[in-house]
């Protein structure tokens, strides 16, 4: 079985591989109508939809597609757009590199609602106005990537930081807080970036908040403050998207997955994953390969 296909690049067509900006139809009819096979990128990806019928897969969560959405897809995320029809909209890709280099501090991206990484991905249902709006920034970011400006992409910055800050404010968790270093969202983007280092080994929030010279409680009363979730639930869903990936992409046997994301015995890992995604490791794959 072939590993996933990643995306290094963000704009397939340019020399730029830290932001790009395309139109869904023409996308579409690039592809011809050929579904794209289930991949990531090692960027952000917002999927601004005016028009669109199918499904989004993330991470083996599949939301239906619809009129006025929003996507957001992180970094490393397992995606593929099902369309039954032309959509119509924009599909835009940015890296942290883009970010830096145009005055849109990470510690902003990372204090918004948007980039959920693991676990539920839902789109975002703006209303009219709201859909408006959005379209407008994005009209105007895709004008100035087609166009021969100087300065376009420190442009390009504002405009994208203004996208996604109405979009945050859509949101219902974590509205946007006018100071984004704050010690909170500091705290939370140090918790993250433990989490993804240690995850293959340790499981306790326990081991995360002395990392962090905190108590658990403390760890998760901010955590469930900021991202409406425990730092546990965090943590145990990023080791279940982890094991799916291994699961569907790999033929790694369910002992073998089990010791690399760093349970003692197959059994306990078993357990664990049908605690949290209602079926056994091999009942999960035998269904996503024959779906």
């Amino acid at each position: 079985m072939n590993s996933v296909k990643t995306y290094h690049k963000a704009h397939s067509e340019t020399e730029n591989m830290s932001f790009g900006i395309s139109k869904m139809e023409a996308v579409y009819a690039k592809r011809q109508g050929r579904v794209d096979e289930p991949h990531r990128h090692h960027y952000y990806t917002v999927l601004i939809i005016k028009k669109a019928k199918g499904l989004h897969k993330i991470d083996f969560n599949a939301y239906n597609l619809a009129n006025h959405q929003i996507i957001f897809v992180g970094p490393g995320q397992v995606h593929q757009v099902i369309e039954t029809e032309p959509s119509f909209g924009y599909a835009m890709t940015f890296s942290n590199q883009f970010l830096s280099e145009n005055a849109v501090p990470l510690s902003f991206i990372n204090s918004l609602s948007l980039f959920q990484n693991y676990d539920q991905s839902p789109p975002l249902q703006p209303n009219k106005t709201q859909f408006e709006t959005i379209e407008n920034f994005a009209e105007n970011i895709f004008k100035l990537f087609k166009s021969d400006d100087k300065m376009k992409y420190l442009s390009i910055g504002a405009f994208l930081k203004l996208l996604l800050i109405e979009c945050n404010k859509i949101c219902a968790v974590n509205p946007i807080e006018s100071d984004v270093d704050t010690t909170g969202n500091n705290l939370i983007r140090t918790f993250k970036a433990a989490v993804e280092k240690h995850y293959h080994k340790e499981h306790s929030t326990t081991f995360y908040a002395h990392k962090l010279f905190i108590t658990p409680d403390h760890l998760n009363r901010t955590f469930k403050a900021k991202i409406g979730k425990t730092a546990k639930e965090y943590i145990q869903a990023r080791i279940i998207t982890e094991a799916k990936r291994l699961l569907y992409f790999t033929d790694l046997t369910n002992k073998e997955i089990a010791y690399q994301l760093g349970f003692n015995e197959p059994g306990n890992f078993s357990a664990f994953f049908k605690k949290h995604t209602k079926l056994s490791p091999s009942k999960f794959k035998k269904e996503e390969l024959s779906s």
